[in-house]
């Protein structure tokens, strides 16, 4: 089977609050229930090893299979750190959210080396929610921002300041990919949105994970 690589957040504390974050459990579970029908996935993280985890919520039915899967609990519990990974192995790169993704996906070079050779080798980036924090200091081998001139979603600004995050984030996502070129267009607050703009795939929120991963699946498929 061909490839995919998702990418889970290794940090778990989130700022100053004192409450616990990491990556976001039906960010990851909802793309790879699509996903994994046709492509193999290995999971790295900027630490390697088992990434904190965040929403979990285990009433939801397809988070519950995979918490309860021993392979993918393998998968989760035996992540890959970023230097370990071959990049031309893999179709595409998925950031996954969590607000853990906000602290240490942007500043991560080899994180940005990984997607920078997937996209540069005719591969998809995708991200959702917060994981679009992985595409802020992405460079493409002539020094451009990747997200320069490409519409995007994530987490927007207003999402942020109605969960009440603002406070403990280092930066504001939304206002720091336009910073780089994007061209945001969100919908409205907590609703299910993907925007595509040739091989950069984003989703809004959690609400959109799902979607996220069928967007990815089509557009691997054409």
């Amino acid at each position: 089977m061909e490839k995919i690589l998702f990418v889970a957040s290794s940090h778990g504390k989130l700022g100053d609050s004192g409450r616990k974050t990491g990556y976001y459990l039906s960010e990851v579970t909802h793309p790879w229930s699509v996903l994994s029908k046709k492509y193999e996935i290995d999971v790295v993280s900027p630490k390697g090893g088992r990434p904190p985890v965040d929403g979990f919520e285990l009433k939801d039915p397809i988070n519950r299979e995979y918490w309860d899967s021993p392979e993918w609990q393998e998968k989760m519990s035996t992540t890959l750190r970023p230097e370990e990974v071959d990049p031309n192995q893999y179709r595409a790169i998925f950031f996954a959210g969590g607000h853990g993704a906000m602290f240490d996906f942007p500043d991560n070079v080899a994180l940005q080396k990984l997607a920078s050779t997937i996209y540069e080798n005719g591969g998809f980036v995708a991200a959702v929610c917060h994981g679009p924090a992985g595409l802020i200091n992405v460079r493409l081998s002539d020094g451009s921002p990747l997200i320069k001139g490409k519409k995007f979603d994530c987490f927007t600004n207003e999402e942020e300041k109605e969960n009440g995050t603002v406070p403990f984030m280092p930066y504001m996502l939304q206002s720091s990919l336009e910073e780089k070129g994007g061209i945001f267009e969100g919908s409205t607050p907590w609703s299910d949105h993907v925007v595509r703009d040739g091989r950069i795939i984003t989703g809004q929120n959690p609400m959109s994970a799902l979607d996220l991963g069928k967007t990815l699946l089509a557009a691997l498929s054409e």
